[in-house]
């Protein structure tokens, strides 16, 4: 598997962030292809001190070659484009193969 993760730092309009995100942006993402599955939370913390993020979302991908395929797409190019009507704190994306551990 291969995780793709968004970490949102705190934009300048907390409540036109989440309204818009709820209202606009994750309906885009639940037409998305490509995605086996997808979370986010606006209610990030950190253990000690602030955290650095004020939301975060994550989608889980077959592969690296089945997420590039997805951010390719004309609905990956909508849903980057998308990115700027809210986030006016900027974005950080990374992504990973992920590593079944065992205990």
């Amino acid at each position: 598997m291969h995780k793709l993760v968004v970490l949102y730092p705190k934009p300048a309009d907390p409540d036109h962030f989440r309204d818009y995100y709820v209202t606009n942006h994750l309906p885009l993402v639940k037409n998305w292809p490509g995605p086996l599955a997808w979370r986010y939370s606006f209610d990030v913390a950190a253990l000690e001190g602030e955290a650095p993020y004020f939301a975060v979302f994550e989608a889980d991908f077959a592969d690296a070659a089945a997420m590039d395929a997805a951010l390719a797409s004309p609905h990956g190019q909508r849903l980057a484009a998308d990115v700027a009507n809210y986030a006016t704190g900027g974005v950080v994306i990374i992504h990973y193969p992920v590593q079944d551990g065992t205990g």
